[in-house]
């Protein structure tokens, strides 16, 4: 009869029980616990009530206050907006202007970072300084500059247009006299002016953005490739951008963000609510809410809305990003 004898416990046997009985580490999720209450509190709180207002027909303010009850609609604001000629009219005005100033804010910000790059370090550090100046700018102080430059009596542009010649002016524009010319009025021109106070505000984070990327890039991959007679454009095209790709993804993804969002600014150069042929959703939704009389559910639905184009957005960036990672 033999008998089986039981191989003898290595020390490497010994240890894996002792690792697996090892207590998680809590110290990370307690360090996160501040910041998840104060996104939670701030972000995730007031975004989940718009959603539950979007489902209810709310036309006063004693509504929200708790006062009357809430009469229930269901999806009934949606199939409302969604079924009004003028939303789509009004998502078509947001693509459009979004569209434009990201692909305008993207090569204004690229080219002032391609030149700070190339400006020697005191130079580029007065130039970088006189550039963040429109970005530290608040909006709305930014928004009523511009809107006295181009102030139809005493404004800037006014002066400048009267400045010019009256056959180069009547030739190009067909009018001399430029005083009392309402720059507001056009759909066309107004977008213009927005798109020029936006991008004015907006170009100086993308130029810090790709400078700090620029950084980054060896110069030798320049240098090589200057050496083999590559130009600039080639350079920029076949070695920069390639390598950025992902600074310029994420910046794109946050242009479009903002630009989407635009209210500021459109609110103060159209002085309220009452140029609808140039709304967008940002400013539809507030106008729905609080213009009287108010519907605060239709309002809601709106920015709901806004908040589901945004995610669908960001979400096809992450998943671009997440395929060229697995590829690589």
């Amino acid at each position: 009869m033999t008998t089986l004898t039981e191989a003898p416990e290595t020390p490497a046997a010994r240890e894996i029980p002792a690792r697996r009985r090892r207590p998680v580490d809590r110290l990370p999720y307690l360090l996160l616990l501040p910041c998840v209450v104060v996104v939670g509190v701030l972000l995730l709180w007031p975004l989940g009530q718009v959603v539950v207002m979007s489902f209810y027909r709310l036309n006063n303010v004693r509504q929200l206050r708790g006062d009357r009850e809430w009469p229930w609609a269901g999806l009934g604001n949606y199939t409302q907006i969604l079924g009004d000629p003028f939303f789509w009219t009004v998502l078509r005005n947001t693509v459009l202007f979004a569209v434009a100033n990201v692909v305008l804010t993207m090569i204004v910000g690229t080219l002032v970072g391609l030149l700070l790059n190339r400006l020697g370090r005191r130079m580029a550090t007065f130039v970088a300084s006189c550039v963040m100046l429109a970005w530290a700018t608040p909006a709305l102080t930014g928004t009523i500059v511009w809107k006295w430059i181009f102030d139809d009596t005493s404004g800037l542009a006014t002066w400048l247009f009267n400045a010019l010649p009256d056959g180069m002016s009547q030739a190009l524009f067909g009018r001399t006299d430029w005083t009392g010319y309402g720059w507001f009025n056009s759909p066309l021109l107004f977008f213009s002016i927005l798109t020029l106070v936006v991008v004015w505000h907006s170009f100086p984070f993308i130029a810090v953005s790709v400078l700090a990327g620029l950084k980054s890039v060896p110069s030798e991959l320049h240098e090589a490739a200057r050496v083999d007679g590559a130009g600039p454009w080639r350079v920029f095209w076949r070695i920069t951008f390639p390598l950025l790709r992902p600074v310029f993804g994420i910046l794109i993804v946050l242009s479009t963000i903002w630009d989407f969002k635009v209210f500021t600014q459109q609110f103060v150069l159209s002085g309220g609510t009452q140029d609808r042929p140039t709304f967008m959703l940002s400013i539809y939704s507030y106008a729905e809410a609080f213009s009287p009389p108010p519907k605060y559910g239709l309002g809601a639905a709106i920015a709901v809305i806004l908040t589901v184009i945004l995610l669908v957005v960001t979400g096809f960036y992450v998943r671009m990003v997440l395929k060229q990672e697995d590829g690589s």
